[in-house]
């Protein structure tokens, strides 16, 4: 089951700064794009309209987006930057 799992939902590896907002918010990235891709391919097969598949897009992006926001993502750019001079 979980090599089912891996090749359904891969993951890639995450290079950025390591900090666990970062670290959810790369996840759920990956997930927003996987299922773009599944809802594009759908839409490419005639399974799903354009309307259909513009609007499941939109809701992903909403959830995407709410997500950023609530883990803080790019409020504080310079927070945890020890650079700063003092």
């Amino acid at each position: 089951m979980d090599n089912k799992t891996n090749f359904l939902y891969p993951r890639g590896r995450y290079y950025g700064q390591v900090k666990p907002e970062n670290l959810v918010f790369n996840a759920n990235l990956q997930e927003f794009a996987q299922r773009v891709s599944y809802i594009c391919n759908l839409e490419t097969a005639g399974k799903l309209s354009p309307e259909e598949s513009y609007e499941k897009i939109r809701v992903l992006w909403k959830q995407l987006k709410r997500s950023k926001q609530q883990l803080g993502i790019g409020n504080k750019p310079f927070e945890g930057d020890n650079n700063n001079g003092d």
